[in-house]
């Protein structure tokens, strides 16, 4: 049980660096903030059976998307950190190293770029956007801030 609670804070400061790091950009550098509405959007007609979009801003709102997109966000990232937690084991707890967490995180961004990203009508690992290289480089960067964060919260957990 301790195990899952260590997984649980560390997904979720994980995902607080994470989303850090996207204001950051957004204040620093004018970059737009991530779109949880989408995700709301995309997650609840996913669950209706619908996975694919030609461009899911395009489709007609729902109650409360935004908020069902961050909560989205977060629960994937709590996910990710028990996943990790359990994967790892307890020998991986009592000295937390970054190399395995970090390509763990990097491994994480696929679940973006072949489910998500697609799902929302932006192609695979963004192929449809007009920037698709700067894209995944950023979600490169979000990752590793993610795996950073989940990091830290290892240290101090132990």
């Amino acid at each position: 049980m301790q195990q899952v609670l260590v997984g649980l804070a560390m997904g979720l400061g994980g995902t607080i660096a994470m989303d850090i790091w996207a204001l950051l950009l957004h204040l620093v550098l004018g970059y737009p903030k991530p779109a949880w509405h989408n995700q709301g959007r995309w997650l609840v007609r996913a669950l209706g059976g619908k996975v694919f979009h030609d461009d899911i801003a395009a489709t007609p709102p729902i109650p409360n998307e935004s908020a069902i997109g961050w909560a989205f966000h977060y629960a994937v990232g709590l996910v990710y950190g028990v996943l990790f937690v359990l994967l790892a084991g307890p020998g991986w707890l009592a000295e937390p190293r970054f190399l395995p967490l970090w390509l763990f995180a990097l491994v994480t961004i696929a679940a973006g770029w072949f489910l998500l990203q697609p799902g929302m009508g932006l192609g695979w690992a963004l192929s449809k956007t007009p920037a698709p290289w700067k894209g995944r480089a950023l979600g490169l960067i979000a990752h590793t801030v993610f795996g950073l964060g989940m990091w830290a919260v290892a240290l101090a957990a132990t």
